[in-house]
């Protein structure tokens, strides 16, 4: 036998254990998707829709740091929610704390954003027809939320935070 035919050979069996091992790809997943879909059933005018994704970055320190977003929370069997978790980021300044959300699909009036009484933890939520978003956040440092703005444009929440002097309440923050 030549070394084409050899060759030629290899790769028939080759490409016989990848269609294999692609074929068993797929009844996984189909296995994993759809007892979720039989949980969650199909609301009236609405098919389900699964969206999970994550950011890795590199943090001041030099270590990556992993970001998880989306309605799906991957902890042993599959968690899927009627909320996605946008995708954020968060930025510490000298004076100010600015978070930046992406949250396509809503109008900034149904968009809601408040600060807990210990004025660290946001809280943003949108309703829109045919997307919900929910995220909860320990923000990096205490914030005055009375002076807070917050503008929503393209899809994308931008919220200023100003850093805050000590004792404050929880407030409500409105959308420009």
């Amino acid at each position: 036998m030549s070394w084409f035919e050899d060759f030629d050979e290899w790769f028939k069996k080759w490409r016989k254990f990848v269609e294999e091992f692609e074929r068993e790809v797929e009844k996984e997943i189909e296995g994993t998707l759809r007892p979720l879909s039989e949980r969650q059933g199909t609301k009236k005018g609405k098919s389900n829709i699964y969206y999970y994704g994550f950011e890795i970055t590199m943090g001041p320190d030099g270590k990556p740091k992993i970001k998880e977003f989306g309605n799906v929370k991957p902890w042993g069997r599959p968690l899927v929610s009627e909320e996605s978790e946008p995708l954020t980021d968060v930025y510490e300044e000298e004076d100010t704390v600015k978070v930046i959300m992406d949250m396509p699909g809503v109008d900034k009036d149904d968009i809601s954003i408040s600060i807990e009484p210990d004025g660290r933890t946001l809280v943003v939520e949108a309703k829109g027809s045919d997307r919900s978003y929910r995220k909860e956040l320990q923000l990096p440092a205490e914030v005055d939320a009375s002076k807070a703005k917050a503008t929503y444009k393209n899809g994308v929440l931008t919220i200023e935070l100003p850093k805050k002097n000590k004792g404050s309440r929880g407030t409500k923050i409105k959308v420009e």
